[in-house]
């Protein structure tokens, strides 16, 4: 029997849950960013240093962009020599799943630039054994094409996904939905996929779910909405709320649901679409750090957010340098959960 991270004991815990640190990549691939670069790194400077207030920060670079990190983001984020070929490590890093005695694990996906959209991929497909063995954590291989940024967990065996960025001819060819979702769940230690029909227009990623959906807490979902009928993301939206609407969780629980409206549309200097949303946030041990896009619904989005991570101190940022990339401040970061010992469990 193929041992896997589920029948080992091991799930994929929520992303609220304590993290030991937060991961990022340094942006480095020229033909991307172009003339903009140098903006687009000091945006990701900035989320480090809100990140770092409130739990350590890894920036993996290039060699040769080690003294720019160190110059931008200053002492308070570490850095780790790795090379790569983009930065959007929620996407092609590892993911980390606990047991019950909180234990720690990986798990490596396979990553091809998502669907050979973006070459080279090559050095991005190695991150997660480099980030592994730096880390000394054992790992599983996923015979699976996919990124971390299209699938989301109530840390409570529930998963929810958007079928057109894994389903796809571009990234598992020969595999029903049927042979991906039991990839999935095995792969994350859950027990329950649900699936949304949609992403958003002129997402490059086939419509990664951190987009439009994300579990607040088990049971609770927020979902990006569009009231204006004319737009292309309207019917896309409702049909993804329907969904959520009959949908039960792992648990059979019903799903709540609260929405955000998305911000109005912008463009990017080819004319495309950018796929703007408050849903690609990040959520650090005590904080939130939201984006922000210069847009009348900003103050509202921070609202609704802080309203649902009661508690926490709320950093919202500008994001439209990164955005010209097709990302936000989700797709760039990655949390390490904390090993928890019995007594930190007990305490917890």
């Amino acid at each position: 029997m193929i041992r896997d991270p589920r029948a080992d004991g091991f799930r994929f815990p929520a992303e609220w849950e304590t993290h030991a640190r937060c991961w990022m990549a340094w942006p480095s691939r020229d033909d991307l960013w172009g003339d903009r670069i140098e903006e687009v790194r000091d945006s990701y400077a900035d989320i480090a240093k809100a990140i770092a207030r409130f739990e350590p920060v890894t920036m993996i670079a290039n060699p040769d962009h080690m003294a720019d990190i160190s110059l931008k983001c200053g002492t308070g984020v570490a850095c780790l020599p790795v090379e790569h070929d983009d930065s959007w490590i929620r996407d092609n890093g590892p993911s980390f799943l606990m047991d019950s005695e909180g234990h720690i694990t990986g798990v490596k996906w396979g990553f091809n630039g998502w669907g050979e959209r973006f070459v080279p991929y090559d050095l991005d497909a190695q991150v997660p054994d480099a980030i592994l063995d730096h880390l000394r954590i054992n790992r599983y291989a996923a015979e699976l094409i996919t990124e971390g940024g299209a699938f989301h967990t109530d840390g409570d065996g529930t998963l929810i996904a958007v079928e057109t960025s894994i389903v796809n001819s571009n990234r598992n060819p020969g595999l029903s939905r049927a042979d991906i979702e039991d990839l999935l769940l095995r792969y994350t230690g859950t027990e329950k996929m649900i699936w949304l029909p949609h992403g958003l227009v002129g997402d490059h990623t086939d419509g990664h779910v951190d987009n439009v959906c994300c579990f607040t807490a088990p049971g609770k979902v927020v979902v990006l909405t569009c009231d204006d009928e004319e737009d292309e993301n309207h019917q896309r939206l409702e049909a993804n709320r329907q969904v959520l609407e009959e949908a039960v969780d792992a648990k059979g629980r019903e799903l709540e649901i609260t929405e955000v409206p998305q911000p109005r549309a912008r463009y990017n200097a080819k004319g495309e679409r950018l796929p703007l949303s408050y849903i690609n946030f990040y959520a650090p041990n005590g904080g939130l750090i939201l984006p922000a896009f210069e847009d009348s619904a900003d103050d509202r989005a921070h609202k609704v957010l802080s309203g649902l991570f009661k508690g926490r101190d709320v950093i919202q940022l500008p994001v439209l340098d990164i955005l010209q990339g097709g990302g936000g401040i989700h797709c760039i970061t990655l949390q390490q959960p904390k090993f928890m010992s019995f007594q930190e469990k007990k305490n917890s």
